[in-house]
């Protein structure tokens, strides 16, 4: 089916291909709309059992009928679903609410919500049934379906208080889920959004953008806001950045940038984008001979490392900051994880592990993490000092296509911060 009205979802069967019964619909999720574009619907809550309420992806529906909802399989996640700050439930909150008639200016009831599925395989709430609400009494009129545009008190407003409802909506999203966010804003909210988000919270949703993007959002701030941005992010993906940008408007923000911040940045611009030195990130894990594992695991514990940096510790003579002393070795995780707090990371060091150099190619650092089995790796440099590592999502962004963060997602992200109970459906398992 096409076309559903949502209200008359609710307590219809879910199955799964082979007809096996999985749960009842108990209401469908959207994401906050901003202005008059419809939101997408996300995906359904479904009752499994006597009371647990899980969450089932849009696309995995393949049939919505009046006796039953049909999923392409029989595999679902059992985590309890919990609300998202940027989700909103159609009969839980749409239903029943106030809204304004834009055409006649008049208040109305909201009595269902229509989504539509369209070619691109989303699911859209195109429609709404309205009843307006007349005379002083508030007396219900005529029920009418009307256009989501043609209703008013629903969305995010483009305008005015709206900054302050986004950046509300945004404070517990992931900067990924920002960037996406942002991406279906029109560019003036973009500019507010940006406006309004500190220096290292815009940084982080800027390194998730793609580049076309990123050069907008900077050039919309003052240079002396954009030279602020750049040091908060990674020097990598600052430099990928600055290299997007005419020569002489680079060279600006690297002026304006504190020379400690921009001397790491600047050496990432001396080698070629796609080689293991335009790659890397020049702040890897970096220790000494005579550091503990219980140091080391100190540093792999930091929130601000991302799991692939995390992954390895680089053993170097001093001076420990890229480009480093001499290069030692290397420390796996899971290795350090097996060894006593008190042994020195000296004692367990990987030393024979082919070293990578600074000009190794996109497709020499792919052949070397698949070799390897590697999540990072190191970088040297003809006299033996670390000058950098490279992760699996360095070469994972230079390898996928250049428009790949603007593609839609094959379905809603999970949950990751709840874990899964055991699974007690057949073939159970929240994708």
């Amino acid at each position: 089916m096409a076309r559903v009205f949502v209200a008359r979802m609710v307590g219809l069967p879910v199955l799964g291909p082979d007809g096996e019964r999985i749960g009842r619909v108990r209401d469908a999720v959207c994401a906050v709309s901003v202005g008059p574009r419809p939101p997408r619907v996300l995906g359904l809550v479904v009752t499994v059992g006597s009371r647990r309420r899980i969450f089932v992806p849009m696309l995995r529906v393949t049939a919505i009928d009046a006796a039953a909802v049909t999923l392409a399989t029989g595999q679902v996640n059992l985590r309890a679903f919990a609300q998202r700050p940027n989700e909103v439930l159609v009969v839980g909150e749409m239903l029943d609410a106030r809204v304004r008639v834009v055409d006649h200016d008049t208040d109305a009831q909201v009595v269902d919500v229509l989504m539509e599925h369209q070619r691109s395989r989303d699911w859209l709430v195109t429609r709404l049934a309205v009843r307006e609400l007349v005379g002083r009494l508030g007396r219900r009129g005529p029920i009418q379906v009307l256009p989501w545009a043609a209703i008013s008190g629903l969305s995010l407003d483009e305008t005015g208080q709206g900054t302050e409802q986004l950046l509300s909506t945004f404070e517990d999203m992931r900067p990924a889920d920002i960037a996406h966010a942002l991406m279906d804003l029109p560019q003036r909210r973009r500019h507010d959004v940006a406006d309004g988000l500190g220096d290292d919270r815009l940084a982080d949703v800027l390194e998730e953008l793609p580049s076309s993007e990123q050069q907008d959002l900077l050039r919309h701030l003052t240079t002396e806001r954009a030279a602020d941005v750049l040091e908060e992010m990674d020097p990598d993906d600052a430099a990928d950045l600055l290299a997007d940008l005419p020569g002489a408007e680079s060279e600006e923000l690297l002026g304006l940038m504190e020379p400690e911040e921009s001397e790491p940045v600047r050496r990432l611009l001396s080698y070629s984008s796609n080689t293991a030195g335009g790659l890397m990130t020049p702040e890897p894990i970096v220790l000494q001979p005579g550091a503990t594992i219980a140091e080391a695991l100190a540093h792999v514990r930091n929130p601000d490392i991302t799991p692939a940096l995390a992954s390895m510790v680089f053993v170097c003579r001093p001076p420990t900051a890229t480009p480093t002393g001499r290069y030692l070795g290397c420390v796996h995780s899971q290795r350090l994880l097996r060894e006593a707090p008190s042994d020195l990371v000296a004692g367990v060091l990987d030393s024979e592990l082919t070293r990578m150099g600074p000009d190794a190619t996109l497709a020499e650092v792919t052949r070397y993490f698949a070799t390897y089995n590697l999540v990072c790796g190191p970088v040297i440099d003809d006299g033996g000092h670390l000058v950098g590592a490279v992760t699996v999502d360095d070469v994972l962004d230079h390898l996928l296509p250049e428009d790949w963060r603007s593609q839609p997602d094959p379905e809603p992200a999970p949950r990751p911060e709840r874990p899964a109970p055991p699974a007690s459906l057949p073939g159970a398992g929240r994708a």
